[in-house]
């Protein structure tokens, strides 16, 4: 089988994860990427056998003639690569935060749509491998019929003036940052494992002032199901983890016949209906990369899709319903209402 050529856009903190990855799937070649006019990328080119670099994105798609384009660039890229791309490359990549908005997706993905180029939105958390085994467990009926799924996000890494410097300094400019790149996620996990958003209530603040956006708050959610869903954010606040950043915080499952809790070292326990003891639940993952590895097992999917001709379960066509539960969030904010979705 000839291997799958994959060109990357972008080389900053999180791109270097989406290189790890391609790297060491034995089916793919990585064969060019692009960078910012003026950006030293050399070291990454170096150490992932990058053959080409190139500072236009087009011309890159032009000389290499890849089968899929992984977009690594922030928000404010994303609107001017996808339309130049759109009709010349059949898979595209791209990190979220989607676009700069959601009508600037929506206006996006009408013309990738029409020029016949697919997007999968590199939405990695419901790919970490302690989601995955917790949906087979619900799926296998551990814990009966849903009841309540509840997040504690508490990376602990949103303290003073140098907060998030190290690795992504804009999320100091965002003016929407905890619920538009973080929470997203687990609107986005929260959807893969219990259905259906049906309404929102977000109330949201900002505790450190060197910041712009809001990085504290609680979202409530119902579902389709009519369980419940509670998000529970806290930038600066930490939890009890060897690495604060594995699962970012702490899950709660719960339903009619049990329930089954993930902790910040990534172990998972479950705990029968009328039971006193959690028992722990053994599963395999691998500590690599970022998030058990997650970066490997998105681009596999996406990888996989464009094999088979299948759907991927994150394409941006989808991907578009967690950015309206985004607006949703932000519009309850304002209102200090609950919002039907």
């Amino acid at each position: 089988m000839k291997p799958v050529r994959v060109s990357l856009i972008g080389a900053g903190y999180f791109g270097q994860f989406h290189y790890d990855a391609w790297a060491r799937m034995h089916d793919v070649e990585i064969v060019a990427m692009c960078v910012r006019p003026g950006e030293d990328a050399s070291s990454t080119a170096v150490r992932y056998g990058v053959p080409a670099t190139y500072e236009d994105a087009e011309m890159m798609v032009a000389d290499t003639a890849p089968d899929i384009v992984d977009i690594t660039a922030p928000p404010q890229a994303h609107k001017a690569l996808l339309e130049g791309l759109a009709g010349k490359v059949r898979w595209i990549i791209c990190q979220k935060p989607f676009c700069n908005s959601i009508d600037e997706a929506r206006s996006v993905m009408a013309v990738v749509d029409s020029a016949g180029s697919r997007v999968i939105i590199h939405e990695n958390v419901r790919f970490q491998p302690w989601y995955r085994e917790i949906r087979q467990l619900m799926n296998d009926g551990a814990i009966g019929a849903p009841f309540q799924i509840s997040f504690r996000l508490r990376p602990g890494d949103g303290q003073g003036h140098e907060a998030y410097l190290d690795r992504q300094p804009y999320f100091q400019t965002m003016p929407r940052f905890l619920i538009r790149e973080t929470a997203i996620h687990w609107i986005d996990t929260f959807r893969f494992l219990f259905g259906e958003v049906t309404g929102i209530f977000a109330d949201l603040h900002r505790l450190n002032p060197a910041i712009a956006g809001e990085d504290a708050g609680i979202l409530q959610m119902t579902f389709q199901n009519g369980a419940r869903g509670l998000f529970d954010g806290n930038r600066l606040a930490d939890h009890a983890a060897a690495n604060k950043r594995l699962t970012m915080g702490e899950l709660l499952v719960e339903g009619s016949d049990g329930a089954i809790a993930l902790d910040g070292n990534a172990r998972l326990s479950r705990r029968v209906l009328g039971g006193t003891d959690w028992v722990p639940h053994a599963y395999a993952w691998a500590n690599r990369n970022f998030g058990g590895d997650c970066v490997f097992a998105t681009n596999r999917a996406a990888l996989e899709a464009l094999r088979t001709g299948s759907t991927v379960e994150n394409e941006a066509k989808v991907y578009l319903r967690n950015m309206e539960l985004v607006e949703a969030a932000y519009q309850s904010n304002e209102e200090r209402r609950w919002v039907d979705v």
